[in-house]
C-alpha cells in the first residue's frame, strides 16, 4: 500500500513537470514589417501637391467658363446725314446748346441769325467780349443731348458709320482763333470717344471744316459739338458764325 502511494506522487510529479515545460515554451511571434518614417517635410509636400488629373480637370472647367465682359454703352441709332444744326426751325437739327462753359457770362448765342447764311434761312452767330466775367480766361458751349447733360443720364447717339463730322464757319472781321470740337464729356455715361479741328483762325467768308471720325469709337456721343475760345487768343473778343453742322457717312 506504502509502495503504491509512492508511485502515485512520483506520477503526480512527474505530470507536473511535464505541464510546466509546455507553458514555458516560447511560442512563435508574427514579424510585421514597421513602415518607414515619413519626414514633415514630405508629409506636407504630399499634403500641397495635388493630383495630375485634378489639375486637368479644373483647367477644362475654367476653360468651359464663358468670358463676361462689363456691358457696352451704346447710344440710340441714327440715320445720316445727321445734323446738328440745319436751320433755326429745322426738324432735322440734333443736340442742344445748353452746355456752357468758362466765362459764360461773355457769350450771346443767337440760333436764329438771317443774315448772310451759308445754306437755308438762318445760322448761328455767337458774340465773346472777352471781360473775363467769371475769371476763366475763357468760354465755349457745347451742344448735348439732352440739355445740360454733362454725363449724368443716358442721351447719347450711336454715330457709328459717321466718318466726317462737317461744317461752315466764319468770322466778323477774320482772324478770330477758335476751337471746335466733338464728344469727350465725361460722367457716368461718358462720350465713347473725342476729335478736335485744334485752334482754327477764320476767314471773313464761309469756309467747310472737317473733323475726320475715321477709327474712332462713336457708339455713345452725348456732347456732338463743342465751340471753344480764350480771351488771349482774341483779346478785344470776336464774333462768328457757324452753319451746316452735319455727321456723314462715306468717303
Amino acid at each position: 500500500m506504502k509502495n503504491e502511494k509512492i508511485k502515485l506522487y512520483i506520477l503526480i510529479a512527474a505530470m507536473g513537470l511535464l505541464l510546466y515545460s509546455c507553458a514555458t515554451v516560447p511560442l512563435e511571434e508574427e514579424v510585421v514589417p514597421k513602415k518607414p518614417a515619413v519626414s514633415k517635410t514630405e508629409v506636407e509636400e504630399t499634403a500641397v501637391e495635388p493630383a495630375k488629373e485634378s489639375i486637368q480637370a479644373t483647367q477644362s472647367v475654367e476653360a468651359a467658363q464663358p468670358v463676361v465682359y462689363a456691358p457696352t454703352l451704346v447710344g440710340f441709332k441714327v440715320q445720316f446725314p445727321f445734323y446738328v444744326y440745319k436751320d433755326r426751325i429745322s426738324r432735322e437739327n440734333h443736340y442742344i446748346p445748353s452746355g456752357w462753359m468758362g466765362d459764360y457770362g461773355d457769350i450771346k448765342l443767337n440760333e436764329n441769325w438771317k443774315e448772310n447764311p451759308k445754306d437755308g434761312m438762318s445760322c448761328i452767330k455767337i458774340e465773346y467780349s472777352a471781360k473775363r466775367a467769371q475769371g476763366q480766361g475763357w468760354a465755349g458751349i457745347y451742344w448735348q443731348n439732352p440739355a445740360n447733360n454733362w454725363g449724368t443720364v443716358k442721351g447719347g447717339f450711336d454715330l457709328r458709320g459717321a466718318t466726317k463730322l462737317t461744317f461752315y464757319a466764319r468770322g466778323e472781321k477774320g482772324g478770330e482763333i477758335c476751337e471746335f470740337k466733338m464728344g469727350g464729356i465725361r460722367g457716368e455715361y461718358s462720350d465713347s470717344d473725342a476729335a478736335t479741328t485744334g485752334p482754327v483762325a477764320l476767314t471773313k467768308g464761309w469756309k467747310k471744316y472737317t473733323i475726320d471720325l475715321k477709327g474712332l469709337d462713336l457708339s455713345y456721343i452725348s456732347g456732338g459739338f463743342c465751340w471753344v475760345i480764350t480771351a488771349n487768343d482774341n483779346p478785344d473778343g470776336a464774333v462768328i458764325y457757324i452753319d451746316e453742322i452735319v455727321y456723314e457717312a462715306g468717303k
